[in-house]
């Protein structure tokens, strides 16, 4: 079993109401060094409307939040 440090769990950078936002801030934090990911219970984007429900969220590492948080604005 692999361990994972607690500066490389996934913490929430950011909501969304909807995908595309989301992988815009995701652009913008990989374009500046910062590994994101997408989390969106939306069946993989082919069904859109079930993510307002529970929005979109932008997941980055614990050790890489602070930065994230502050480019995201």
């Amino acid at each position: 079993m692999t361990r994972v440090s607690i500066q490389d769990e996934l913490v929430i950078a950011r909501s969304y109401s909807y995908r595309h936002e989301a992988e815009i801030g995701r652009s913008m934090l990989e374009a500046n060094g910062i590994d994101a990911r997408i989390y969106s219970d939306d069946s993989g984007g082919e069904y859109p409307s079930l993510s307002s429900s529970n929005g979109v969220r932008l997941l980055v590492r614990r050790s890489d939040a602070e930065k994230a948080r502050k480019l995201l604005g």
